[in-house]
């Protein structure tokens, strides 16, 4: 039974509300229709944890990942509401319930449980707005309009990280450890997320995003290593650990790897995963996520090494690659991705092989520009050749695609690892660094190779570093990590001036001469064509528009929305954006 946390109504009529530093309005209600009432304050708390999210397709198409280029010129600027985060609307419900719960008459045991939550809650909500801007007014009490100065100034970065580890420090001390996956509260913060959240924090206080002038030996590395080897060493003794099978990080819900998830529970709140996943022909419309070629390359090979790696037991040219891009590669490949001709037996159709190319494939699936189909494909823009397998329920059938409620997953246990993998890496413990990126390889089913090194060129503190980042890069893809990794590091030149590809597949036949598209066709009806009857060309995508990513450095913190600036001439705007305000830590 899923958790009822989600399902609860909340029985409150809210007054019109506005942001607290807006000034204009502010939240009201009667603190003694929910403080007393142990089922209301839950009730009340169960709102907020929409601040997590839920599944989202497109969560990657800011990277090289997905196709779309997302990055367009001056996308981002301070009068738009395009990538500012300054939610203090919901701050304030956070500050409200932190006071007003402990006015109330509930059993302490209560108050101290959603007061934890709420810490969390607010440093959760904080951090965003940090990530975005850097050091922002931390208010901690529920601010009144008639009694209260509303024009707040920042707080520096550095003073919003240090309230953000206080307040995450007094929710820890408040929230049980351990939620079991078996407890009708499973779905609350607990503990180990709160710890595991906590590292991940410090992972960005001492990261280059915070440090451009000391980017990789300042001593915030040190309180972040000890923080994430905290958080790893709790975990681990309380029995987390990697699933075996990839495939089932997601789709296996509450299993060991699992930190925290958001609980769904149709019709009440859904999934949609599938229906943002699958070709147009097995889903309730078009793919809105899809591969690109250049991130099918990023996969390593069964040795865990590049395919033009000439140390490879797998190397292949650029040419020869393309022709065989399927073959003799890491299985997180194949568990993730869906080409041209591979077996995808999706809505229970038994050795259904999935087809993509133009004349061949269903209309809502083809991808190319093969002339001899003497039609366009409608997919050319939003389309590459491959589609999303990871975390695809292959068993729903199409009408089910958004009716469906498997859990969304929040935190898991690699990102855990690697986060403390990369602490380790920059305070001298290499070793640490180095096991971690091997358990994951080993999970992932790559070749351990003689030296036991699952393909790791890893001899010194730079190549290690370059191999946490691909290994997130693959590990945590498509779950909206890869832009925010490259930012937090300083390297959005690798998207600056980036482009995109698909590729199209075109019958041929044994010769290598081009199949006519009526045999092929039949051939395809009875799933007869495979991988190496065709051959591939890369094309670029979107085929029209805007078709280059234009990220520069002064991304690296967003801007303060001028609309706020103009109601509080106490907010100073970022110096990369005509203000004054640094958002590093110097």
């Amino acid at each position: 039974m899923k958790n009822l946390l989600y399902t609860l109504s909340i029985f409150l009529v809210f007054s019109s509300c506005s942001d607290v530093l807006d000034i204009d309005d502010i939240n009201n209600y009667s603190p003694e229709l929910v403080w007393n009432d142990e089922n209301l304050a839950n009730a009340y708390m169960a709102n907020l944890y929409q601040m997590f999210g839920n599944w989202n397709t497109g969560a990657d198409q800011t990277s090289q990942q997905l196709a779309g280029i997302h990055w367009y010129d001056n996308r981002i600027n301070i009068s738009n509401g395009e990538y500012k985060s300054w939610n203090y609307n919901r701050i304030r419900q956070i500050n409200q319930a932190i006071v007003d719960v402990n006015a109330g008459e509930l059993p302490q045991e209560v108050k101290d449980n959603i007061t934890g939550q709420a810490l969390f809650m607010r440093a959760y909500t904080y951090f965003d707005m940090v990530v975005y801007h850097g050091g922002v007014p931390y208010i901690t009490l529920p601010q009144d309009r008639y009694e209260d100065d509303l024009y707040v100034a920042r707080n520096s970065t550095a003073e919003c990280f240090d309230l953000l580890i206080q307040d995450l420090d007094q929710a820890i001390a408040f929230l049980p450890e351990n939620i079991e996956t078996g407890s009708g509260d499973y779905g609350k913060i607990d503990g180990n997320f709160a710890k595991a959240f906590k590292a991940k924090v410090l992972l960005y206080k001492a990261s280059p995003q915070f440090n451009p002038t000391n980017p990789w030996d300042n001593a915030h590395w040190q309180e972040a290593y000890q923080a994430n080897k905290t958080a790893y060493e709790s975990l681990l003794s309380q029995g987390f650990a990697l699933v075996d099978d990839y495939g089932g990080v997601a789709l296996e819900e509450r299993n060991p790897e699992v930190v925290f998830s958001v609980i769904n529970s149709y019709p009440d709140k859904s999934a949609n995963w599938d229906f943002g996943v699958r070709p147009g022909s097995e889903s309730r419309g078009p793919a809105s996520a899809c591969p690109t070629w250049e991130f099918i390359k990023e996969y390593p090979m069964l040795d865990g090494k590049r395919y033009d790696d000439p140390s490879g037991q797998y190397y292949m040219d650029e040419e020869e690659f393309l022709q065989n891009y399927w073959k003799d590669r890491d299985p997180r490949f194949e568990k993730s991705i869906v080409w041209n001709g591979k077996v995808y037996e999706v809505s229970g159709k038994s050795g259904k092989r999935q087809y993509t190319s133009l004349g061949v494939a269903h209309e809502l699936d083809d991808f190319g520009i093969n002339p001899k189909a003497a039609t366009n494909s409608t997919n050319l823009d939003r389309y590459t050749g491959f589609f999303i397998l990871k975390n695809s329920l292959l068993d729903l059938t199409q009408p089910e695609v958004q009716q469906y409620d498997v859990d969304y997953v929040v935190m898991r246990f690699a990102e855990v690892m690697l986060n403390y993998a990369e602490t380790a890496n920059e305070t001298g413990d290499p070793a640490t660094a180095v096991q971690m990126l091997k358990m994951i390889r080993e999970r992932a089913g790559i070749l351990p190779g003689n030296d036991e090194m699952y393909g790791l060129n890893v001899g010194s503190r730079e190549e290690i570093r370059e191999a946490i980042l691909a290994e997130r890069n693959i590990e945590l893809s498509f779950e909206g990590r890869r832009f925010w990794d490259l930012r937090r590091l300083r390297m959005l030149d690798r998207l600056d001036g980036a482009t995109k590809h698909g590729v199209e597949a075109i019958a041929v036949n044994p010769d290598g001469s081009e199949q006519s598209l009526a045999e092929a066709r039949e051939r395809a009806g009875t799933y007869s064509l495979v991988e190496e009857n065709f051959k591939y060309q890369v094309l670029q995508v979107p085929r029209s528009g805007v078709r280059v990513s234009v990220v520069p450095d002064t991304y690296y913190f967003f801007p303060i929305q001028a609309s706020v600036i103009d109601k509080n001439p106490s907010i100073e705007q970022n110096i990369d954006w005509g203000g004054t305000f640094d958002p590093t830590l110097k």
